[in-house]
This record gives C-alpha cells, sequence and structure tokens, in this order.
C-alpha cells in the first residue's frame, strides 16, 4: 500500500502522529487510505452540489472498508467565464487542475482516488492526472441539471445567450427576457445539452472509468446519489485487484470514446481534450486518428444544442451503454476492452437497444458520418474543427466574404449591430492558445449570428473554440493560430473563404504570393499578459496537440 509509507514503522510515528490529530485510531491505519477530489464550489452550478456527492461516495468507502480523505480542485464554470477576460483562465485551469492533484497525491500517498467532476475543463484535468498518476482511480460526475421550460418549450444555457440578440431585434420582449433568466436553468448540474461538461463525462464512461449511466444520470436524482455510493465501494475492489488507469486508458479504450464523442454529436472541444489526455497516457493519437474514426462512425444522437433533445432525455432511453451497444452491433466497439467494472462487453449485456428516436439505429443514422470533422487547407494546415452535427445542411459546402476581426467583442458588436449578413464569414482571429491566451470560447459570437437569424447563411472561423453550446458553422481551432503567423492572421475583409466539411477541406482564395506579400507587410499582435496567463503563453502550444503544456 502506498498509505504504508505513512503508517508503517517506529520511523512513521510523527506521520502517525499528525493522523491521529485528524481523529484516526489505529485500526484505520490499517486500512487502505483513498482519496476523494472533489470539484466542489459554491458559485459553479454543476458542483454546488457536489458536497452531497462526495459524501454518498465517502459513505461507499467506508461500507467497504476504506479510510476517504477528501480535498478539492479548482473549476471554472464556462458560462459564468463567457464572453469576459475569464473565458482566457478557462482552458487553462485544466492543467492547473492535473498539477495540483499531482502534488497532494505525491505529496501524500494514498492508495486509491475517486475523481468527482462534473464542468467543462475539470474533467480533463482530472483524467489527465489520473493517467499521469496511475493510482487505482475511478470518477463519478456530478450530473447533468435538467432541461428549463419557458413558454412552452424545453430550453437551457444556449437559448438565453441566443435570446440576447432576439431581443436585441424586437423579437422578444422585456418580459420574455426575464422569464428566460429565471427558468432556463432551474436545477443545479452540467448545463442540460451536449455541452462540453456532458460530453466529456459521457466520454469518461464510454472510456470505462466511471460506471454506467454516469455520465448522463441527473444531478438532482437519487440514482446520482446511489451511483457515488457505489462508486465508492467499488473503488476498494479496484484497488484489490490492482487495476490502474493506464490499464484503461489504453489506445482500444480511446479509440471507442471517439467512436462514442462521433456518434453522441459531442462538444468539439473534446478533440483537445482527447489529444491531451491521450498525451500524458503516452498513447499516440492525431487528429487524423480523430479525423479518420469520424468518416466511418455514424452520428446516432442529435442533443440540444442542436435539437430539443436533452441529456435527460438521453438518460431515460438507456444512455450511453445502449449508444455502445448500438455501435457494438457493426463491430464500431471493442468490448474486450477493460474497465473499472468488467469488460466492456460484460456491461453491455445488460445495455437497452437503441430506441430509434433519442438513439437512432445504424439503419437509419442522422448522418453516415460523426459528429466532429477536421478540415485542412491553406488557411489550416494543421488543421481546424467543426461541430458538423449541429450545422444546417446548407451550410455544410459554403463560400463566404470574410470579416475580419482581431478579438472576440469586436465580433460580437458587429454581429448585434447588423453589420454582418447572410454570406460572410466571421473570421476571430488572435484567440488561440497562445494569442488568446486561452483560446477562449465563441458562445456569444454563434449565438449572436444564430439570435439574428443568420445561422443557416453566416459561417464563423476562428483560431479560438467554441462552447458545446454553440451551434451553426462554427469552425475553431485554426492551427496554425494568429499568433504564431498562421495564414489566418492575413485573412483581409473582403476576401472569400470556401469550405467543403463532407471533402474535409478549408481554403482562403487567395493566391500564396500575395499571402506571403501581407507576411511581410504584417505585425502579429501580441497582448500584455501578467501573472499565470503570461506563463501559459510561453509555454503551451498548439490546438493541434491538444494545447498541452511543453
Amino acid at each position: 500500500m502506498r498509505s504504508e509509507l505513512l503508517t508503517k514503522g517506529i520511523e512513521r510515528i510523527p506521520h502517525r502522529a499528525l493522523l491521529k490529530s485528524l481523529g484516526l485510531t489505529s485500526s484505520e491505519m490499517d486500512k487502505p487510505f483513498i482519496a476523494v477530489v472533489n470539484a466542489a464550489s459554491e458559485y459553479v452550478p454543476g458542483h454546488t452540489h457536489l458536497h452531497e456527492i462526495s459524501k454518498a461516495v465517502k459513505d461507499g468507502i467506508r461500507n467497504a472498508g476504506g479510510v476517504p480523505f477528501e480535498f478539492f480542485t479548482i473549476g471554472v464554470c464556462d458560462g459564468l467565464a463567457m464572453n469576459h477576460e475569464g473565458m482566457r483562465y478557462s482552458l487553462a485551469s485544466r492543467e492547473l487542475i492535473a498539477d495540483s492533484i499531482e502534488v497532494m497525491l505525491m505529496a501524500h500517498p494514498l492508495d486509491g482516488v475517486v475523481f468527482i467532476p462534473n464542468c467543462d475543463k475539470i474533467v480533463p484535468g482530472m483524467l489527465m492526472a489520473a493517467a499521469r498518476l496511475n493510482i487505482p482511480s475511478a470518477f463519478v460526475s456530478g450530473g447533468p441539471m435538467l432541461a428549463g421550460v419557458v413558454g412552452g418549450k424545453r430550453v437551457n444555457l444556449s437559448e438565453t445567450f441566443e435570446a440576447v440578440a432576439k431581443h436585441r431585434k424586437g423579437e422578444i420582449s422585456d418580459y420574455e427576457l426575464v422569464e428566460m433568466e429565471n427558468n432556463a436553468c432551474p436545477t443545479c448540474g452540467s448545463c442540460a445539452g451536449m455541452y462540453t461538461a456532458n460530453s466529456m463525462n459521457c466520454l469518461t464512461e464510454a472510456l470505462g472509468l466511471s460506471l454506467p449511466f454516469s455520465g448522463t444520470e441527473p444531478a438532482v436524482t437519487s440514482a446520482r446519489r446511489r451511483l457515488a455510493k457505489e462508486t465508492g465501494e467499488l473503488i476498494m475492489e479496484i484497488y484489490k485487484k490492482g487495476i490502474k488507469p493506464l490499464d484503461i486508458i489504453t489506445k482500444a479504450n480511446m479509440v471507442n470514446a471517439i467512436a462514442v464523442d462521433m456518434a453522441i454529436g459531442a462538444s468539439s472541444n473534446t478533440v483537445l481534450h482527447l489529444l491531451a489526455i491521450s498525451h500524458e497516457a503516452n498513447i499516440n493519437i492525431t487528429l487524423d486518428d480523430i479525423n479518420e474514426l469520424g468518416k466511418k462512425i455514424p452520428q446516432l444522437c442529435k442533443l440540444n444544442p442542436a435539437s430539443d433533445i436533452f441529456i435527460e432525455d438521453l438518460n431515460a432511453v438507456g444512455g450511453i451503454q445502449s449508444v455502445m451497444r448500438e455501435l457494438f452491433r457493426e463491430g464500431l466497439i471493442d468490448p474486450e476492452v477493460m474497465t473499472i467494472s468488467g469488460t466492456q462487453g460484460s456491461r453491455l449485456k445488460d445495455a437497452r437497444k437503441a430506441d430509434g428516436n433519442v438513439i437512432k439505429t445504424l439503419e437509419s443514422p442522422i448522418r453516415s458520418d460523426g459528429g466532429i470533422a477536421v478540415l485542412y487547407g491553406n488557411l489550416a494546415p494543421e488543421g481546424c474543427v467543426v461541430k458538423q452535427g449541429a450545422l444546417r445542411p446548407e451550410m455544410m459546402k459554403f463560400s463566404g466574404v470574410a470579416k475580419a476581426f482581431d478579438n472576440e467583442q469586436e465580433a460580437v458588436e458587429a454581429i448585434l449591430g447588423g453589420d454582418i449578413s447572410a454570406g460572410d464569414i466571421v473570421v476571430i482571429r488572435y484567440e488561440g492558445p497562445k494569442g488568446g491566451p486561452g483560446m477562449p470560447e465563441m458562445l456569444a459570437p454563434t449565438a449572436a449570428i444564430a439570435g439574428m437569424g443568420l445561422d443557416g447563411s453566416v459561417a464563423l472561423v476562428t483560431d479560438g473554440r467554441f462552447s458545446g453550446a454553440s451551434r451553426g458553422a462554427a469552425i475553431g481551432h485554426v492551427s496554425p493560430e494568429a499568433a504564431e503567423g498562421g495564414c489566418i492572421a492575413y485573412v483581409q475583409t473582403g476576401d472569400v473563404i470556401e469550405f467543403d466539411i463532407p471533402n474535409r477541406q478549408i481554403r482562403l482564395l487567395v493566391s500564396d504570393e500575395i499571402i506571403n506579400e501581407r507576411k511581410a507587410d504584417t505585425i502579429i499582435k501580441t497582448k500584455e499578459t501578467t501573472g499565470y496567463l503570461q506563463r501559459y503563453a510561453r509555454v503551451v502550444t498548439s490546438s493541434h496537440t491538444g494545447a498541452i503544456l511543453k
């Protein structure tokens, strides 16, 4: 046991004295010590209830003969951080989360870990830490919030952002705007659609590091509390069997997770995180691998913000296990891989068949390829990413006139001010990992485009990234980014950009000669930063590598 470094031998009397100051008994010194890593906080809606989840986990650990020790991580709410300077800290927090967990679990050697994440960067940060430390581990998320109801229609966070633009156009009244504010997010939990938090919690389940339904069971149910208690009990079995994260975070398991990613139409942010997790696990997965898998995995689910189906609906028809069972019918899931609760195949035996509505069948998918596509071309020679599962069909192939902006706020003002018209492509640059810094999400401009009624005729291209709540022709992660001298830095208003998503292509229709002339005349912009963001900008790598740190 790792904890014997604290509990065994005469020379550990000082350590035992400190542990007894916590109230531990001599008999507890002989039991496995289990860390409970909790992202709870009082002002993140997805985390405000995690003390309850943690209590259930700790009860389960004690039930099974372990001794739980809880500590906490930071966690950014992307919704609260959206469209202001706080968003620059969201992606950057992922590395701090992983690093702080490493510090705590190396300084205080324990025998196993239960991770309790919920929101966007906390899930991948904890997964990166699990891979790095390779201590017996299990995950249980806090679960999604329930959908709200406004005017008889179910809604969630993305609709609130779109409501701002609709109000600006005079399409909804002050009263309707306040109704949206009061009712869109009715419970605790991660936002109710297939946004990044729920996407990553679902992929953690698909990867095999959490129990079935951990990705979809609503935050407010008793079933979520039972799931947490069962996870606490299970970690003791995982510890006794010596199962470690790198036994589960294998290439085969990662391929399973990517297949599910494509099938459920998950957030494009998952691409960044899957690459970063693979790097920590020393697995060679690239954008090309993700793209090739995406070409052969059909999209079976289309959830909010792309539709009026929510995570709670997916949960009600069988959740991620039912999605995986349907993929398994055509050999698109490897059943032999290990999970924290048996092989993947053994877990799928109890899964429901696809219902044909929330989870489409392989014979009648939403689309024949996956929900995420990677595009290449002179504008993005190292790739860019689009959530094609949330596009209108008419935007799959598009040619438009560029309207170039050097930051998000200028673009939002132009959209809401009526300066963007059908046929335009909004280009937002200097918002990548280095240039942002922090690669902020662009939910405000995509929601503004949708709210202005332009999501079927206007595209957005950026070296930043998009919230899982974004919908429409939103192409992000353009790499190299503008701050590294990528082609996006030399786009001028009036240029023509075209993209062909089925053929995975994007091009700036400007000759190489003119682009080279612009390079000679352009001074790459930099932002004045201090503190953590300054250090982050120095060492962060391109989005096509997962924005990992050097």
